[in-house]
């Protein structure tokens, strides 16, 4: 609403024209044009007057009761927990004539006295503010009246410069212009920050009180007010005793206005204040960094809280949380492993837990989500693509030292079978060499292809390095392609939003490969390099990286796939820490507690290291199933197992 120009409006148009004539009332004044300076500040005046007009016309004076750009958010588990809040909190606007008088008498008593007799700049605020100012030494006082603060909030930023103290000017002359004092104020109660996130008096009122706007005492909306001279050095949930200092002022304040008596004020001073907070929820967490970004691209602007379910198991979390750092806490010192990481998800790729490093409270850097090499966990891509070309499990390859292009891998320790061994056993003991070898075979093109058909964006090296899992990936990325393995389709796209839907369905692997696929990680488990992670029904495969300065091992039971990761944030070397070692032996016992099979501890169970010793490939056996517990899986035709070569693990 356009307020009307009324008598004391043109009372202060003349006293400011009198004001810029300049002289004392009463004495002759020179022409006008034998004052050049006036006459090049009014054409200066005159000329961004013209230029400002149309810009400020077009500003949306509704801006200041939108709701925030980042509105919070409230992250709830799979039971309905709530896991983690975040964001802005402001509610729906205020209307200050609603208000009982003492609410907005508060903040015009502490922030501007004058705020009914000015035009939008009170010259006397700004020459009392610069002589505190002097006197202190420092910045003291502010001449800042309600509608330049307003201004500030809706339209430009904190920084203190001349520039944006013009612009704040002229946009607070504009404001004064356009609306009423209550819509200048309304607007102002709706946009200023109190601190801890909240911005309005409706959402401060509700962060601090628990309460609405209309139902705050004299006391209550005296500290609210006193906030907003420092709304995160005040807020009374973290400092009540500068809170009541600052309410005490504002109380003087009032009285000094009229608002309140000075014996309202005394007996206001001595009434003890409720501070009855929101629940406190965490911040964040690793989880609920990783998936607040997926949360705000389906979250809508509005007012208050949005709620959003996500699919953490909190019973899971809890375990990963707990059995990651007892085994660092037990193992890291003597193994030099200062972090680790762990994920957890389901085949469809709801992530139902997330580790992301030992302790959130230290370091927030999620490695769960950070790029490393994969070492040996990346042969999966490798021999599926060998599979889906029409490779079988028994399909020869060469287990001896190769060179390709002056680079020589090795085996882990040097070993080799020093002949053909069928693909499985090649997995199986992860031949560094059988895996460069069937590269070359199947081609980069074709390997990288399967990466990004498994749901991997990350760059793939341009070498057969690639072979050995030399490029970055995240642990999240990785346990992701291989839940397409545990759901039999692909993409498998790694979420962790309720209502999440893949933008495409995932398409069914190919039976053979499917098969030929799980029985090579099986294989791996049971007689291979992942044999401490051996359960019943378990699927994975190891991965070290040159140097010990990445150990993996990655594996699913069922529906439930888990991927483990222990290093250095530096790069350090880990003291012989193989994907096949401590990796393992968290993944089993991460798996045993989440499906409830007895620890590693509790079992019956006589698991004994597989016999090294040679065997001629006509005498391979199969491997035997009849006690292996299969997950779930779309039908596929089964590829006969074999017994894999005798040569030593490696990794």
């Amino acid at each position: 609403m356009t307020q009307p120009v009324t008598a004391r409006t043109l009372l202060g148009a003349r006293r400011t024209v009198a004001w810029l004539a300049g002289g004392p009332a009463g004495e002759p004044r020179p022409a006008l044009w034998k004052r050049p300076w006036l006459l090049i500040v009014a054409t200066v005046v005159i000329v961004a007057t013209a230029s400002l007009v149309p810009l400020l016309w077009s500003l949306p004076l509704g801006r200041a009761l939108e709701p925030v750009e980042s509105p919070t958010l409230v992250l709830l588990a799979a039971d309905g927990a709530p896991i983690a809040r975040r964001g802005s909190y402001k509610e729906r606007p205020i209307v200050a004539s609603a208000l009982p008088p003492h609410v907005p008498a508060a903040f015009i008593a502490i922030e501007d006295r004058r705020f009914y007799r000015h035009l939008g700049v009170d010259p006397k605020a700004i020459a009392r503010a610069f002589g505190a100012n002097v006197q202190a030494g420092g910045v003291s006082e502010g001449g800042s009246t309600i509608t330049q603060q307003l201004a500030k909030n809706a339209f430009l930023t904190n920084d203190r410069t001349l520039r944006r103290k013009v612009q704040e000017a002229m946009i607070a002359l504009y404001l004064e212009a356009r609306l009423s004092k209550d819509e200048i104020l309304s607007r102002y109660l709706s946009s200023v920050y109190f601190g801890q996130g909240a911005f309005g008096l409706r959402a401060a009122a509700r962060q601090y009180f628990d309460k609405t706007p209309e139902a705050l005492s004299i006391g209550e909306a005296a500290m609210l007010a006193g906030l907003v001279k420092a709304p995160s050095r005040l807020a009374p949930s973290e400092n009540l005793a500068g809170a009541r200092s600052r309410m005490r002022a504002v109380l003087a304040a009032m009285a000094e206005t009229g608002a309140i008596t000075e014996r309202q004020a005394r007996l206001e001073a001595r009434r003890r204040i409720v501070i009855a907070p929101r629940t406190r929820i965490p911040t964040g967490s690793y989880f609920a960094d990783w998936v607040m970004p997926q949360a705000r691209a389906t979250a809508p602007r509005r007012y208050g809280e949005t709620v959003i379910a996500t699919t953490l198991d909190t019973r899971l979390q809890a375990g990963a949380e707990r059995i990651l750092a007892r085994v660092l806490a037990r193992e890291g010192k003597a193994l030099n492993i200062s972090q680790g990481a762990l994920v957890a998800m389901r085949a469809n790729g709801e992530v139902v837990a997330m580790v992301g490093g030992r302790d959130y409270g230290q370091s927030q850097f999620n490695r769960s989500d950070a790029g490393r090499q994969p070492g040996s966990a990346f042969k999966l891509f490798v021999y599926l693509a060998a599979l889906r070309e029409g490779a079988t499990i028994t399909t020869p390859i060469l287990d001896t030292p190769v060179e390709v292009q002056g680079w020589s891998p090795r085996n882990h320790e040097g070993k080799y079978a020093g002949r053909t061994v069928p693909l499985i056993t090649a997995f199986a003991g992860s031949s560094n060499v059988a895996a460069v070898r069937l590269a070359q075979q199947v081609g980069r093109d074709d390997i990288v292809r399967m990466v990004r058909a498994l749901g991997v964006d990350e760059p793939v090296p341009e070498d057969l390095t690639l072979a050995l899992g030399t490029g970055p990936m995240s642990l999240v990325q990785l346990t992701g392609a291989y839940a397409a393995i545990a759901a039999g389709k692909a993409p498998i796209i790694p979420h962790g939003l309720a209502d999440w839907r893949a933008p495409r369905a995932p398409r069914p692997l190919g039976k053979a490969e499917l098969a030929g696929m799980r029985d090579m990680l099986r294989s791996a488990v049971h007689r291979g390099t992942g044999f401490e992670a051996a359960l019943p029904g378990a699927f994975g495969k190891t991965g070290t990286t040159q140097g010990y300065r990445d150990a993996l091992f990655v594996g699913y039971i069922g529906d439930l796939v888990v991927g483990v990761w222990l290093g250095n944030d530096d790069n350090a070397p880990m003291r012989g820490v193989v994907g096949g070692g401590a990796p393992a032996r968290i993944w089993r016992e991460y798996m045993s507690f989440a499906i409830g099979a007895p620890t590693p501890a509790e079992s019956t169970e006589v698991l004994t290291a597989p016999v090294i010793e040679a065997l001629p490939d006509d005498l391979l056996a199969p491997i035997e199933t009849e006690t292996l517990e299969e997950p779930p899986v779309e039908p596929s035709e089964p590829t006969a197992p074999v017994q894999p070569a005798p040569a030593p693990p490696q990794d």
